[in-house]
């Protein structure tokens, strides 16, 4: 899909490309996520809130962690969603870890690896385990500024727009097929705080409507 943002949102803060569909795609059963988090878990919160009211025609399997700390875990509890703890620092490679993660994701039947907030490398163990199913929302609008602290990057380099981006994942970090953008003004005096977090709002806007045009089978 095209990387440029053309719509404008309800709101005139942010610009989503493609247009948010009102209503989201449905689908003969209710996809069947698995989330892959390391921290706060906000988005989580937002895909369930999106299931919860219909808009989104899913379910979340579970809740895969890595942080023994991540606040994403009582989340989890609150929305009642199984969560399972698998500390990175447990295993000897990369691979061992999403061996495993594979491994729990079959087990609650997901069909869509979902991350959110994952900060970790997936290798292509995960990838070729769920090819074409495994999307991640990351703080700016690829391929400008990839990898950690993306508000801070775009502040440093004088960035007058910044935002989000849903893509596939591929072993390249931050690449990947983009699914959907939202783009937001930086503004006089924004700090890497308050851009992220107006950042986040969108994010929280188009992931389930990402996740749901990702899923429609192509014609």
């Amino acid at each position: 899909m095209s990387s440029t943002p053309d719509v404008v949102s309800r709101d005139t803060s942010s610009i989503i490309s493609p247009p948010l569909p009102d209503p989201l795609p449905a689908f003969d059963r209710p996809l069947k996520l698995g989330i892959l988090a390391s921290g706060n878990g906000s988005n989580m919160e937002a895909i369930a809130q999106a299931i919860r009211s219909g808009q989104l025609q899913a379910q979340i399997q579970v809740v895969i962690y890595n942080n023994p700390q991540a606040y994403v875990a009582r989340r989890a509890q609150r929305w009642d969603i199984p969560s399972v703890l698998l500390n990175h620092r447990n295993f000897a490679s990369r691979e061992a870890l999403d061996e495993q993660i594979i491994q729990t994701l079959q087990a609650y039947e997901v069909d869509w690896v979902i991350m959110a907030g994952w900060m970790r490398r997936v290798t292509e163990v995960l990838i070729g385990a769920f090819p074409q199913r495994v999307l991640n929302i990351h703080p700016s609008l690829l391929p400008s500024f990839p990898g950690i602290r993306a508000a801070e990057q775009a502040l440093k380099a004088g960035a007058k727009v910044a935002g989000c981006t849903v893509h596939y994942v591929e072993l390249e970090v931050d690449s990947g097929p983009i699914v959907m953008q939202a783009a937001v003004p930086v503004l006089p005096g924004d700090t890497a705080d308050t851009l992220q977090a107006r950042i986040q709002q969108q994010e929280h806007r188009i992931y389930p409507a990402a996740i749901a045009l990702a899923a429609v089978p192509p014609p």
